[in-house]
């Protein structure tokens, strides 16, 4: 069981330095199942960055949330195609035409190239904003209302899941199935603070409400030993899984 735990944990690679993220994955390798690039490290590093983890023998999670009009993302969604990474996401804001373009290019690159089309995820509302911050850019409906939409968005546009705090995800999986990939940052374990996230659980508590993949990163690498939070980490996984 804790293989397929592993395989459910993404390890957020929130660093400032490609020696700093090559440790990290050095280190964490036979713990996590993929290694989260944003937007900071991506931008210090450019895609030698993708291919340091690949070559470590990892799996990569660009989260670089496209969000532009439906031909710029769609031609970086093939790029990330190129780069070899497991899974890529899109700002579901950006709407139906630009989600749908960016999955008919994907599509036909990976064909004509022979290669497995990556995980496409799109974002529905970061877990960092409130009710507050979305009245601010002029959004009065609640988050519990926007987060299904915007999954059920995608689907409709041919994604394979979202990235949405886990306790939506429940609505999620009403409107959306239970094939739909849910990856879920915002799960923080007892043993963590909750540093500048809003809406947290616990990562037992994701997994047994229906999260695919969990997004952890300062309860590992801010511990005193990582690889040992990152071991109790997936017994908590594990044992979600086992009991559902």
């Amino acid at each position: 069981m804790i293989s397929a735990a592993k395989k459910r944990l993404i390890f957020a690679l929130d660093v400032d330095s490609f020696d700093e993220a090559q440790r990290w994955v050095k280190n964490l390798h036979a713990k996590v199942g993929l290694f989260k690039v944003g937007k900071q490290l991506f931008t210090r590093c450019g895609p030698e960055i993708v291919q340091m983890i690949r070559a470590e023998g990892g799996e990569v999670f660009l989260d670089l949330k496209y969000h532009d009009i439906p031909n710029t993302v769609a031609k970086a969604g093939v790029e990330a195609c190129r780069l070899g990474v497991k899974m890529f996401n899109v700002h579901a804001l950006g709407g139906l035409e630009m989600m749908q373009q960016t999955v008919t290019e994907v599509e036909e690159w990976c064909t004509a190239n022979k290669v497995k089309r990556p995980i496409m995820l799109a974002v529905t509302i970061l877990t960092s904003s409130t009710e507050k911050t979305l009245k601010g850019v002029g959004i009065d409906r609640p988050v519990v209302e926007m987060v299904p939409r915007l999954a059920a968005l995608a689907k409709e546009a041919g994604f394979d899941g979202v990235v949405a705090s886990p306790q939506e995800v429940a609505l999620i999986r009403q409107v959306c199935g239970a094939d739909f990939n849910i990856v879920t940052p915002g799960v923080r374990p007892a043993f963590a603070s909750l540093d500048d996230q809003k809406r947290v659980t616990t990562p037992f508590e994701a997994i047994s409400n229906g999260a695919d993949y969990l997004v952890i990163g300062r309860p590992i690498s801010a511990a005193a030993d990582p690889a040992a939070a990152a071991a109790l980490i997936l017994k908590e996984i594990a044992s979600a899984l086992a009991a559902g």
